[in-house]
């Protein structure tokens, strides 16, 4: 696509040369460590412990509620300036006017926040490595876990980069993601409080909690993958037409 490397390349740089992904970075890492280290403290204190409640199943889907959050705060602070503020001090003209397509413009940004989110969740790898100094690790599930987390990641920031085309600040770029992604944390959590039906079947499909619970166990399920791609393709998408947009006034 025209342009998409040189986009690419640009917001990359910007997302480094800056201290946001730098702070992101140190708050996110110390937040999993944290979370990390009260799941090993517990497991030592226990005398045995089933195969399907190990640490890493405990990291990655029992405690899991924890990353979501983390997520549900890291997201949109990486995406709320992607547009925003490119619209607000009006270099996003000078973009627009350059021979690059609306698509290559999104494609390209959208990439550099998801190379930046994959760089961020990057040293989690190292716990475990500690955890194969210790014991077995089952790579199958490490790599659907750290699957089932870029699935989540992709969607979210998909909608946070929707949400910062959508105004010229950076701080309501935010909290429209935080309100859209939290919406449909919400939203997830209603499988475990309606009775069996069809508004409980759907919200189990969208749950968050519930894909990253079998994603951690090693069960890949292809809806929830078809689900995450379906959310970061629209949002896309959408953002693609808003930006169109703008050239015609």
């Amino acid at each position: 696509m025209n342009g998409f490397l040189a986009v690419y390349r640009r917001e990359l740089l910007s997302l480094w040369v800056t201290p946001l992904a730098w702070v992101l970075l140190t708050v996110f890492l110390l937040l999993q460590g944290a979370i990390f280290y009260s799941i090993i403290t517990h497991f030592a204190s226990m005398s045995e412990a089933s195969v399907d409640t190990g640490p890493l199943q405990a990291y990655f889907g029992q405690e899991s509620i924890f990353l979501l959050m983390t997520l549900l705060l890291v997201c949109p602070a990486l995406t709320m300036r992607v547009f925003a503020e490119e619209r607000r001090s009006g270099t996003i003209e000078t973009l627009l006017t350059a021979p690059v397509t609306p698509a290559s413009v999104v494609l390209g940004k959208y990439s550099a926040l998801l190379t930046t989110y994959a760089l961020i969740w990057a040293p989690t790898l190292l716990y475990v490595v500690v955890l194969r100094k210790t014991g077995v690790v089952d790579w199958g599930v490490v790599g659907a876990s750290y699957l089932g987390l870029l699935g989540i990641g992709a969607a979210y920031l998909s909608l946070g980069t929707l949400m910062s085309a959508m105004t010229k600040s950076q701080l309501v770029a935010l909290l429209l993601t935080i309100f859209v992604e939290f919406g449909s944390f919400i939203l997830g959590v209603g499988e475990y409080i309606f009775e069996p039906g069809v508004f409980r079947d759907i919200c189990a499909h969208v749950s968050m909690m519930s894909q990253m619970e079998d994603f951690s166990k090693g069960i890949l399920d292809l809806r929830r993958v078809v689900f995450d791609g379906s959310v970061t393709l629209l949002g896309l998408f959408v953002t693609t037409r808003v930006v169109d947009s703008w050239r015609w006034g």
